[in-house]
């Protein structure tokens, strides 16, 4: 049944905590209406409700495994049906640091399904749909990890080099359409304390460069409106990983996160 409201809505995944919870609450300050997307069980409906009776905005919430082809294609399809979408923040991501050969395929395989398929398709799927406003902008949530190598990560970094160049490239492919895209590239946040602690037992290093995802989310929403291709949170942590040569950071950064690997 279609919904009754000519409203337009923002869609975000990976809704329910952290940095997805963040840009919720920053674009229903802005008084968008928003579309939030979630895995099961994760108190999405209560979170929709407290937004919407806060802030006013209309909101509406799904709770999804966005691992699994069908349920990109469900949903896609309702929210392409049923809403006018002009925001589109591919948040949605699963890392870890693990030794390599001791994950199981489903480990592998759930970082690539969500941080590249799910990204990947929910754009394109969500794209005509984006296209019909005068004004619309995609933002994609890649990591400072996309610009080196890591052990004990692996998977993970590869999967951030992938939307940070999907990013920049379906830039310039809608350069004169009505649709901007933009990508973060934020470091360790304080997400919840198990990250948090993880992120500690880095040492100063770890210390230093967690960010508050609140700030993230302000900061990169105001970007993101101005149209700015590439949002860098944190300028200083950007440059060295930029600058320094591989076979420098690459051995630094897997002794560091070599620490959260109790059984490396």
């Amino acid at each position: 049944m279609k919904t009754p409201t000519n409203e337009k809505f923002a869609v975000v995944t990976g809704a329910s905590q952290g940095l997805g919870k963040e840009f919720c609450i920053e674009l229903a300050k802005r008084k968008n209406n928003l579309i939030l997307i979630s895995l099961p069980n994760q108190n999405l409906n209560k979170l929709s409700k407290e937004i919407s009776r806060k802030y006013n905005v209309e909101t509406v919430c799904f709770e999804t495994d966005l691992s699994c082809d069908d349920n990109l294609k469900e949903l896609t399809n309702h929210i392409n049906h049923n809403y006018e979408i002009n925001i589109l923040i591919n948040n949605a991501g699963i890392g870890g640091t693990r030794n390599f050969e001791k994950v199981d395929m489903d480990y592998i395989n759930k970082i690539i399904q969500v941080n590249v398929k799910a990204t990947s398709i929910l754009t394109h799927q969500l794209l005509p749909n984006l296209k019909k406003q005068s004004d619309a902008y995609i933002l994609n949530v890649s990591s400072m990890a996309a610009h080196t190598p890591i052990g004990y990560k692996t998977v993970y970094p590869a999967s951030k080099s992938f939307i940070h160049s999907f990013s920049l490239g379906l830039a310039s492919e809608l350069k004169n359409t009505s649709v901007s895209v933009s990508v973060v590239n934020p470091g360790a946040m304080k997400t919840n304390p198990d990250v948090t602690l993880r992120t500690e037992k880095q040492g100063f290093f770890g210390k230093i460069t967690l960010l508050e995802p609140q700030k993230v989310a302000k900061y990169s929403i105001k970007q993101l409106l101005k149209k700015e291709r590439l949002i860098v949170v944190n300028p200083l942590m950007w440059f060295l990983t930029i600058l320094l040569p591989s076979r420098i950071k690459v051995p630094i950064m897997t002794r560091i996160l070599k620490r959260e690997v109790s059984d490396a």
